[in-house]
C-alpha cells in the first residue's frame, strides 16, 4: 500500500491525531502528512503511506487554498478565537477600507510566525513555549499570498478565501490586516480547501476510511500516479 490518501481532517483532532488513528486503522507503521492543520481547522490534509512518504516534501511545498472567516475588533494571545481575548475594540472602519486593507496583503511579504505554532526555534516548539508563558525571537518568514478573494462582508466579519504559499498561517495575516486597520482582528474559522492537486470534495473522513478498510476496499482512496 503505497500512495497518498487525501484526508478531510475534522475540528478536534489534530495532524498528528490523524496520522496516528491511521496508523491502527491501515495497520502500517510508514505514515506521514504533508502540512500541520490546526486543532480547529478543519479540511484537506494529503497523508503519504508506504513509499509515497518520499513525496512529503514535494507535497508540503505545494500551494494551499483556505476559505478563513476574520473577526474585527478583537485580538488574542493565539491570533485566532481558540484563545486568550486580549483586547477588543470598536470597528471603525468602512467597507471599503476594510477591503482595500486586505488586499494590500496580495503578493509577497514578511510574516512573524505566531507562538502558537508547530515551528520549532531552538528545538523547541512555539506553542510548548507558549503554553509556559514564554515568548522568543522569532524571524519572520517571506510568504507568497497569490489571491484572495472576499466571499462576504458582515461586520465585524469577513469570509475569504485565500491561495497562498507554503508556511503562511492565515490567522497570522487576519492579525496582520487587523494591525493595519488599527482595531485589531482574529480568526474565528478556517477551512483548507485544496493543497496542490487535492480538493476538499475528494477528501475523505475517517469513519469513512475505516469502513473501507473492513470492506477491503481502500485501494479506492489510496492514489498511487504520484511517483
Amino acid at each position: 500500500m503505497d500512495g497518498v490518501i487525501n484526508i478531510y481532517k475534522e475540528a478536534g483532532w489534530t495532524s498528528f491525531d490523524v496520522v496516528a488513528k491511521m496508523r491502527g486503522i491501515l495497520k502500517i507503521k510508514k505514515i506521514g502528512h504533508t502540512g500541520t492543520l490546526d486543532p480547529a481547522a478543519t479540511g484537506v490534509l494529503p497523508v503519504c503511506i508506504g513509499k509515497g512518504t518520499k513525496k512529503v516534501e514535494s507535497f508540503m511545498a505545494d500551494d494551499k487554498v483556505y476559505r478563513a472567516v476574520m473577526l474585527l475588533g478583537v485580538t488574542t494571545d493565539s491570533q485566532d478565537m481558540t484563545g486568550e481575548i486580549l483586547t477588543e475594540t470598536e470597528v471603525n472602519a468602512d467597507e471599503s477600507r476594510i477591503l482595500d486593507a486586505i488586499r494590500s496583503f496580495i503578493g509577497g511579504y514578511d510574516q512573524l510566525p505566531p507562538m502558537y505554532s508547530a515551528k520549532k526555534v531552538g528545538g523547541k516548539k512555539l506553542v510548548d513555549l507558549a503554553r509556559k508563558g514564554v515568548e522568543v525571537e522569532r524571524k519572520p518568514r517571506f510568504v507568497n499570498i497569490m489571491g484572495i478573494d472576499i466571499e462576504s462582508v458582515d461586520l465585524p466579519r469577513v469570509t475569504m478565501k485565500v491561495t497562498c504559499s507554503k508556511g503562511t498561517y492565515i490567522r497570522t495575516l487576519c492579525h496582520d490586516i487587523g494591525q493595519k486597520l488599527g482595531c485589531g482582528a482574529a480568526m474565528e474559522s478556517l477551512v483548507r480547501t485544496r493543497v496542490g492537486r487535492f480538493r476538499i470534495e475528494d477528501a475523505v473522513k475517517l469513519g469513512e476510511l475505516q469502513k473501507l478498510a473492513d470492506e477491503d476496499r481502500l485501494e479506492e482512496v489510496v492514489i498511487t500516479d504520484i511517483f
